[in-house]
């Protein structure tokens, strides 16, 4: 054997052995700064700012992709304890859908995850992580959604100030105290 093929060899070897460690742990598909966000995360964190903000005649959650607006907002803002909090009451939210439904929250129908959620508007009985999580996800959903491109230019068609010009006001209109000219 020369010494190339056994160089060549040896380097395999060492690059399955380096390798090897990674495809046995469950791989995080995005990597923040302060944390790392695995699918079922991905896809809990997804489905529930969906069932919060549903696809009508006007777009969900999932089309304005409100899932990465949370989680980015969570590692820039967020400080490592609410952060913690979070991911803590993520594990203990996992457990509910389970104990009632007798599945994953992504195998729950429509019906069974607003349930789910509606729970928590309804009892206060949770946990302070699972209650954060649930909190954090709503709140980032609701202000993701009307912070949206979709809704500042089609729900809401906002005009620079000082806006349009009236020059049909009534002068009977203004306040008593200001004198006609």
């Amino acid at each position: 054997m020369d010494r190339r093929t056994a160089i060549r060899n040896l380097a395999l070897v060492i690059g399955g052995a380096a390798l090897l460690p990674a495809c046995t742990k469950q791989n995080p598909i995005v990597n923040y700064k302060h944390f790392d966000i695995n699918i079922d995360q991905q896809t809990l964190i997804s489905d529930m700012a969906e069932t919060i903000i549903p696809k009508t005649n006007t777009p969900g959650a999932t089309d304005l992709n409100l899932y990465s607006f949370i989680v980015k907002m969570l590692d820039d803002c967020a400080k490592k304890e609410d952060q913690q909090a979070f991911f803590k009451g993520m594990g203990e939210f996992n457990e509910l859908p389970q104990k009632l439904f007798n599945k994953s929250f992504a195998d729950c129908s429509n019906k069974e995850r607003e349930s789910v959620l509606n729970t928590f508007e309804k009892k206060n009985n949770y946990s302070k992580d699972m209650l954060a999580f649930y909190n954090t996800v709503k709140g980032l959903t609701v202000f993701g959604y009307t912070e949206s491109k979709y809704f500042m230019t089609k729900q809401v068609v906002y005009e620079l100030v000082p806006g349009r010009y009236n020059a049909y006001f009534p002068v009977k209109n203004l306040k008593a105290g200001v004198k006609n000219g």
